[in-house]
């Protein structure tokens, strides 16, 4: 397909984020009798889905400590909600079950959710946790376990099939997606400093509005508008941190257990919710007996038709590395960075046999699946959704990008003018301004 000359809305990307924008867009152009062809295009370096998208876990929650995210994602559930066929999306619910170290902080986020009318159930106490996960799994057998939070909406959505029924609605109200197309840099309109025209290995194209969703090649589009890589931050406290450090990457560590994903059936025959367990109980290997660590540890599951078996990961590690160091292409199956390695897999593998006893045993049934990969966390690892010399809208996710399907439509309506509360903690600004979000007691970062 031929690069047009000139798009007034260009977006970057076809993953999560690209699509939905665009389909919001889309839809509230055509709803306005104007015509979309022509006007709004999806350019990706590779196709759809075919970045950080197309190999994530899919897991839908709201489980956050966070008062901004926890709305983001209220919203963004009921878009989910919208077309679970055409999203392939499977609304179980979640569940966070928790030791006492985070009894009071998960208690808090149910207390919040009741408050925005999100559905949820809290259980607290040792014996009560344990007669509710023995009420829903016999074999259920996990340790220090204090408090659970059962969220009743959320679930997950198979990855590549959720974005090509997405792209077949954006592709419908007229959108024209034009893969293998690599942005290079942008042209800048002298008199303004805004984008005039965004290069690409294909040629040049003029624009009105550029969207930047590309996950974790943010840090390069980032450089390429000449944005700054350290900033000045001021912490809760108010306490000013300058020359830190914008973008960091963590490992994210996820496989699949090639197991009929039937097996985590719960005791009425139905599929559960989507299971997230952490613990400070000690874990033990498995294979050998051996502990495997005493520290608090964390693990998320689910069974999934499309990675075949019971699929999920754990807490990441950051890479050690500075940020213009590290590589992310090439990102794909092929690459070996982004298969989890024999110690992810004996920890993840132990630790769902300390949760279930149906999972003793079966460690030789772990598959090396491409799954994780490396994920761009911002300074304080929650979301820039910001613009930038004018008229470039940049997404950053920090990783915890393809639960939020709403984030994309919350953009597109900002760009036709309609100002979105929901977004405007997400703003840059944020960091010199001391509006940083609470982190909570969670192993992990994004947390």
């Amino acid at each position: 397909m031929a690069l047009p000359k000139h798009s007034k809305y260009l977006i970057v990307g076809a993953g999560i984020h690209g699509l939905s924008t665009a389909w919001r867009l889309a839809e509230k152009l055509t709803a306005a009798g104007e015509s979309v062809d022509g006007r709004v295009t999806i350019v990706d370096k590779a196709g759809i889905a075919a970045g950080a998208t197309g190999i994530a876990c899919g897991v839908v929650r709201n489980n956050y400590f966070q008062p901004a995210m926890r709305k983001l994602m209220a919203h963004s559930v009921s878009i989910w909600e919208s077309d679970p066929e055409a999203f392939s999306y499977h609304p179980v619910g979640y569940m966070q079950i928790s030791p006492e170290s985070m009894r009071e902080d998960v208690k808090q986020i149910h207390a919040e959710q009741q408050e925005i009318g999100y559905e949820s159930v809290f259980i607290e106490g040792e014996d009560e946790s344990r007669e509710y996960m023995l009420d829903m799994f016999d074999d259920w057998q996990a340790k220090g376990i204090t408090s659970v939070l059962h969220e009743k909406k959320g679930g997950y959505a198979n990855n590549t099939k959720a974005m090509y029924g997405l792209a077949s609605k954006v592709e419908a109200l007229g959108v024209r997606i034009i893969t293998g197309v690599e942005v290079t840099g942008f042209t800048r309109n002298n008199a303004t400093g805004s984008v005039a025209e965004v290069q690409t290995n294909q040629g040049n194209i003029g624009c009105e509005h550029v969207v930047i969703g590309a996950g974790p090649w943010v840090r390069d589009f980032w450089k390429m508008l000449e944005l700054p890589a350290q900033i000045e931050v001021k912490d809760l406290e108010g306490n000013v941190h300058s020359n830190v450090d914008m973008w960091r990457f963590w490992q994210l560590e996820e496989g699949v257990l090639r197991v009929e994903p039937e097996l985590l059936k719960t005791n009425d025959g139905k599929m559960p919710p989507v299971l997230h367990v952490d613990t400070d109980a000690p874990l033990y290997s498995d294979v050998d007996g051996s502990l495997i660590t005493d520290q608090l540890w964390g693990i998320y599951y689910k069974p999934d038709w499309h990675f075949g078996g019971i699929q999920g990961g754990a807490a990441p590690y950051e890479v050690k590395k500075s940020a213009e160091e590290v590589q992310i292409d090439p990102y794909g199956p092929s690459s070996p960075e982004f298969v989890s390695g024999p110690e992810f897999a004996h920890m993840w593998v132990s630790a769902l046999a300390h949760c279930h006893k149906r999972f003793e045993g079966k460690m030789p049934k772990y598959h090396k699946e491409p799954s994780g990969g490396v994920g761009c966390f911002t300074a304080d690892s929650f979301p820039v959704i910001d613009t930038f010399s004018g008229n470039v809208t940049v997404i950053a996710d920090s990783n915890h990008g393809y639960k939020m399907l709403g984030l994309g439509c919350l953009v597109a309506e900002e760009l036709l003018g309609e100002k979105q509360e929901l977004l405007e903690p997400f703003k840059f600004s944020r960091f010199k301004e001391g509006k940083l979000h609470p982190v909570s007691n969670s192993p992990y970062p994004w947390s």
